[in-house]
């Protein structure tokens, strides 16, 4: 049987959460977004990522309420929050410094949003019994914040957060503070917690793993706009500009000349060097700039010349970076182009086949690469 797969943004029916309509937000002379227009869904984990300054932070404030568009619309459900302030929208935030009430144990920082609501004493005893359950807290209850480690303090202020159900939950940075490890363990709590409220996140993050892992889509920013909203397979294989490409994962950018050829295009770029082919459905005008984008583990390495592939250049090692479950190689070509080439150690110590210096073939299918246009 078919896997039912989520994706609400193809489905003509399925009405936006959030709508975001020629939202523009100037601070004096600077344009932190610039005519923002895209949706959100709900039950989506929703990603916004890009370097520092982008605007994604400016973006989620919006949302929140702590900063109204200077220009355009903000719809929640179909309404325009802009008449509505921060505490009256069915939206709660979680900060990167998770501002847990020192003072007060775990089971008082859950039920304070609960309180200042003046929910009856059952439900709000019901509501935290049953958010200590879902983010494994139960046995922590009694302890004050300072008593617990940082990722179940996170995991209490995300608690906090979900208690009074709000219809979307920001998160902003939320798990800059952790170290490597158990921001990924934490990362995948995240998105189980996620799927089981059925609650609508946004996250901002500058870290491109983590919006990787955990969002349904990523947008990725830049200067105040999205250039590329889409899943993350979508926007690590099938990137719409060398800026998401290179933003991304590791990529070879090669600029050429391109001229149309059987299904894809010819592309020269340097003389003395053969010309590469790229099986990518495009719209080029001979003898366009464009722009192929290579990720490091679609090109193979070897000694000699592979048979029958059309891309296939010789050149020198001049870097190899051992990852335990990786090595990648970094190859100059004899006009300057480097390349890398990534290959899996699957044995128990890595073959040394090519070491610094050594000259060697890269090559990598016809459709291996994405033709780009900038």
């Amino acid at each position: 049987m078919a896997q039912n797969v989520f994706e609400p943004w193809n489905d003509p029916a399925e009405k936006p959460l959030i709508q975001f309509k020629g939202v523009t937000k100037r601070f004096g002379e600077f344009v932190a977004i610039d005519n923002q227009t895209f949706d959100i869904y709900e039950r989506e984990f929703f990603a916004l990522l890009g370097p520092s300054g982008c605007g994604k932070t400016t973006m989620m404030r919006m949302l929140a309420g702590f900063e109204t568009p200077t220009e355009g619309t903000i719809l929640l459900g179909g309404q325009d929050m802009a008449p509505i302030p921060p505490n009256k929208r069915a939206i709660n935030m979680m900060f990167q410094s998770y501002a847990l009430f020192p003072h007060l144990s775990v089971w008082e920082n859950i039920a304070f949003g609960l309180r200042r609501d003046n929910k009856p004493k059952a439900e709000i005893e019901a509501r935290v019994a049953e958010m200590l359950k879902l983010t494994r807290l139960e046995q922590f209850a009694k302890r004050k914040p300072h008593q617990i480690s940082g990722g179940q303090r996170q995991r209490v202020a995300l608690a906090r957060c979900l208690a009074k159900a709000p219809k979307l939950l920001l998160l902003d940075e939320p798990m800059g503070a952790l170290d490597a490890k158990l921001r990924q363990a934490t990362q995948f709590e995240l998105m189980d917690i996620q799927e089981k409220t059925g609650t609508t996140f946004v996250i901002v993050t500058h870290d491109q793993e983590e919006a990787m892992t955990v969002a349904s889509r990523v947008a990725v920013m830049d200067n105040g706009r999205i250039i590329q909203a889409d899943t993350p397979a979508r926007i690590y294989e099938m990137p719409n500009s060398v800026y998401v490409a290179d933003f991304i994962g590791e990529v070879t950018i090669i600029p050429g000349k391109v001229h149309r050829r059987d299904k894809g295009y010819d592309v020269t770029f340097a003389e003395g060097q053969p010309t590469l082919y790229s099986e990518f459905d495009a719209e080029f005008d001979n003898g366009q700039t464009g722009y192929l984008a290579l990720r490091p583990e679609k090109v193979a390495i070897s000694a000699e010349r592979p048979e029958g592939r059309t891309n296939a250049v010789q050149g020198k090692i001049i870097d190899i970076a051992y990852l335990g479950n990786l090595s990648t190689y970094h190859v100059v070509l004899p006009n300057g182009q480097k390349i890398k080439a990534q290959t899996a150690n699957t044995r128990r110590l890595s073959r040394r086949d090519f070491t610094w210096e050594d000259t060697v073939w890269l090559s990598w299918t016809d459709t291996a690469a994405v033709l780009l246009k900038g």
